[in-house]
């Protein structure tokens, strides 16, 4: 994020170098340089939901992971006494019981551009 916030400090100081510069008609200059301020902040924010994306779902997985931990600590007493599990519906069960969804919807509001 602190490379992006220094792209666009120097496309913003940008102007300052050309358009003192510039002969014939400024605000052509002008209407180019805010294009291109656009352009930049546009990459940004695409890059930045980007980014936001994997860190929800990496989110959402470290969650999944810690109920499939917790449910497997209380069934290592259990699993003595009951016969063969599903396995894979139990992990399905601790993905949908994680809790992610109400985690993330709490969250991300911190994470994205305002």
């Amino acid at each position: 994020l602190e490379s992006w916030r220094n792209e666009m400090k120097g496309e913003i100081n940008r102007i300052n170098q050309v358009l003192p510069t510039s002969t014939g008609g400024k605000t052509a200059v002008i209407q180019q340089w805010m294009n291109s301020v656009i352009r930049r902040l546009n990459h940004c924010k695409a890059e930045h939901k980007a980014l936001l994306k994997e860190a929800t779902t990496l989110l959402e997985l470290a969650l999944w992971k810690a109920k499939i931990g917790e449910k497997e600590e209380i069934l290592g007493e259990v699993k003595a006494k009951r016969v063969k599990m599903d396995i894979q519906s139990e992990r399905n069960e601790r993905r949908v019981t994680s809790g992610a969804n109400i985690v993330i919807k709490n969250v991300l509001p911190y994470l994205e551009l305002t």
